[in-house]
């Protein structure tokens, strides 16, 4: 009797260790496999020039160190002596993580791409407007895409487990009750996606315009799937949800082009004569290269009791270039002033009314109020 469960004992542990070894055999074939292949590929890509090579063999290298032994223990466990209840439980374990590695791999194909065409279209020229669509449609949909496979992957593995497939069935078979209630805890989530699509489509706006919204003037900087982040000029950050410029109306200076018209105003004496400040200004125009040469105009625009309004329009290639050039005319325009007309700078002219003051009896003359102008 002793002998027989000496035996039985040495032949569940024999069947253990054969298994256990059978398992990290497999596993070692994987990574083995994984380095090889990965040895290959670095051989090719290290003579290429093709950016989509490079890139697939960098973005893959991750999930692939994870897909390849998974796979290697799920074909080599049937072959080993473990209980039927074991198997399972392993096999729904490995079933559960491939599922995730293929979602992460499926993942990194979508980035692959979209920094394929991100690179392709560079956004560090002058005339970026097209590059600059392409950059927001591919971030978005690339976000969006992510999104989409991660609730994918998520769905997939909650449907292995038999019991979260019979809450599943009996939720969808039911009136829809639940269905109404989670539509509307997640409808800011899903407003946001749709908006993110929206955008993508229509593009009210793009990667690098030039907006204002709120009242802060700034360039968009990042599109994520819920929120944009506004550059404010003096370098603060303002985060907007997307859903706000499909609700909302915001001004886009560089909606189908970068080029924009500036304004200065000057405020003038009526003795000032305008032909030699327009020619002034002309002078000073052609003498910056700021300015890309399309606008020129110098007109009197408004009058009031004291002063006339002289407005200068003048044309850039872009809103940041704009306001350099508008610095540097009213710079100009006033030294121009100041040596030129000095006269002809604002004045304030004050009315006095003098009334005579009656003589004292001693008959000397009536002493006048002083005369301010």
């Amino acid at each position: 009797m002793e002998n027989f469960s000496f035996n039985l004992l040495w032949g569940d542990a024999r069947t253990l260790l054969f298994s256990s070894a059978t398992l990290a055999g497999s596993a070692l074939v994987g990574i083995l496999a994984y380095v090889l292949l990965f040895k290959f590929i670095d051989r090719i890509t290290r003579r290429s020039t093709s950016t989509l090579q490079l890139l697939v063999a960098k973005q893959t290298r991750a999930p692939a160190r994870y897909i390849l032994p998974l796979l290697a223990l799920t074909v080599a466990l049937p072959v080993t002596a473990l209980s039927e209840r074991f198997k399972s439980a392993f096999e729904h374990f490995l079933t559960i993580c491939l599922i995730g590695a293929f979602g992460w791999l499926l993942i990194t194909f979508v980035q692959v791409v979209s920094t394929l065409i991100t690179t392709r279209y560079s956004i560090a020229v002058a005339d970026n407007l097209h590059a600059r669509r392409i950059h927001t449609q591919t971030q978005v949909l690339q976000r969006v895409t992510i999104v989409c496979i991660i609730v994918v992957t998520i769905s997939v593995i909650l449907m292995t487990f038999p019991s979260a497939r019979q809450i599943g069935t009996s939720v969808f078979a039911s009136a829809g009750i639940a269905g109404v209630i989670v539509g509307m805890a997640a409808r800011s989530t899903f407003a946001s996606l749709i908006a993110g699509l929206q955008v993508a489509i229509t593009q009210p706006f793009r990667i690098d315009d030039a907006v204002i919204v709120e009242g802060e003037w700034g360039w968009i900087e990042e599109i994520e799937s819920t929120y944009v982040v506004v550059r404010i000029w003096d370098l603060r950050r303002l985060i907007v949800p997307l859903s706000y410029f499909i609700e909302k109306p915001f001004q886009n200076w560089t909606r189908t082009t970068a080029e924009i018209i500036g304004t200065v105003f000057i405020y003038v004496d009526y003795k000032l004569p305008v032909e030699p400040v327009r020619a002034e200004l002309q002078t000073i125009l052609k003498e910056s290269t700021l300015w890309n040469g399309k606008t020129c105009v110098l007109q009197v625009t408004d009058f009031t009791e004291t002063t006339m309004q002289l407005r200068c329009l003048m044309s850039a290639n872009s809103s940041s270039i704009a306001f350099d050039l508008r610095c540097h005319v009213r710079e100009r325009m006033i030294h121009f002033l100041q040596h030129n007309y000095p006269q002809c700078l604002p004045t304030r002219r004050d009315a006095v009314t003098i009334e005579p003051v009656a003589a004292p009896n001693d008959g000397q003359p009536p002493i006048l109020p002083h005369r301010t102008v």
